[in-house]
């Protein structure tokens, strides 16, 4: 009834080794249906019955109480790698990190665990910047053309947890190097000389592809979170960049993290996630903010061309609504899913369990 009164005492200092749970047996707590428990010593609650809808409401000790940790899943992007200038190879994916449901990480990966956060604990979003886009240094005819800058890393870190870092994508080859940058994912191999896709890290994204030098001038695609970037040799058109992966950690499915294409000579490049050269302009394409994407590399029409950006990172959190704090910087997008609250982190900013 209305104005009934529960009062419990840790009497022997012993709920942080033996928690206590109240279960509100069919009414509520603070209108919540489920067990609320408390692990503080020595602490004193006292309950009191409002009404139906919000039950039982702690009138003292609220301060004192702390829940249980609780698990939140998340997601991990890096920043995307720009692609590089001039017979270039595209820029890699940023790398990719999932723990939600039974969704992969990239580059083959299992799902990884979630971690647990501790009431008052701040937990401090990093997110991972895109690369620029490599410039050429010479003039037409030269080879002294820019590679594509790798991708800045994405991080969770807090006490009491595993840092989880994201590394960020490589950038795609330049043309007088050939050779991608190893990222996240890997970056595309540039065409005027041979050269191999750089390597992608374990269970964060795949490796770019190669190109062999041929007459054609075809260049590598960046890797990406989901497969390798397409290799190319002596064909017409470069190759795309390798797929990213969808999660529907943000409430939808969403596909992030695909690499960028590469780009030639006298010819555009096959369609990558990142981006591509257009047969116009030859100028790669910037990747689409908050992906992680990798830029399309640039082509060469009688002139350098540069490559596009890659996209910065994300970091997603979700947990049980009836566990979120409320308490975060940096403006997170806070939405709801079923019985979970989603936070999508497009800049830098912190969770507080």
């Amino acid at each position: 009834s209305v104005g009934d009164v529960v009062q419990i005492v840790d009497y022997a200092g012993t709920f942080a080794t033996n928690n206590l749970g109240v279960n509100p047996n069919g009414s509520k707590i603070e209108s919540d249906t489920s067990i609320k428990y408390y692990n503080t010593p020595r602490i004193s609650l006292i309950f009191s019955y409002i009404d139906s809808t919000q039950g039982w409401l702690l009138t003292s000790g609220y301060s004192e109480a702390a829940q249980l940790p609780y698990e939140v899943d998340f997601l991990t992007i890096a920043g995307g790698a720009g692609g590089g200038s001039r017979f270039a190879g595209g820029g890699g994916a940023g790398g990719y990190r999932n723990s939600y449901s039974t969704e992969t990480s990239g580059g083959g990966g299992s799902s990884e665990s979630n971690f647990q956060t501790s009431i008052g604990i701040v937990y401090t979003i990093t997110i991972g910047a895109g690369g620029a886009g490599g410039v050429a240094s010479g003039g037409s005819g030269t080879e002294g053309a820019g590679a594509g800058t790798t991708g800045s890393n994405s991080v969770i870190s807090g006490t009491g947890i595993t840092t989880i870092t994201s590394s960020g994508g490589g950038g795609g080859g330049r043309g007088d190097t050939g050779n991608g940058v190893a990222g996240g994912s890997g970056g595309g191999a540039a065409a005027r000389f041979a050269g191999s896709g750089g390597a992608g890290t374990s269970n964060q994204g795949f490796a770019g592809g190669s190109a062999t030098g041929a007459s054609n001038f075809p260049t590598g695609g960046g890797g990406g979170a989901g497969a390798v970037g397409e290799s190319r040799d002596n064909q017409t058109v470069s190759g795309a960049g390798g797929v990213g992966l969808a999660s529907s950690i943000s409430g939808s499915s969403v596909t992030r993290a695909g690499g960028g294409g590469g780009a030639g000579s006298h010819i555009g490049a096959a369609q990558g996630a990142g981006g591509i050269a257009s047969s116009n302009s030859g100028v790669g394409n910037a990747a689409t903010a908050n992906t992680g994407g990798g830029g399309g590399g640039g082509m060469y029409n009688s002139s350098n061309k540069v490559g596009g950006n890659g996209g910065s990172g994300v970091v997603i959190l979700r947990m049980a609504t009836s566990s979120y704090s409320g308490t975060t910087s940096g403006s997170p997008t806070v939405s709801a899913s079923g019985s979970d609250t989603i936070l999508v982190y497009n800049a830098s900013g912190s969770y507080t369990g």
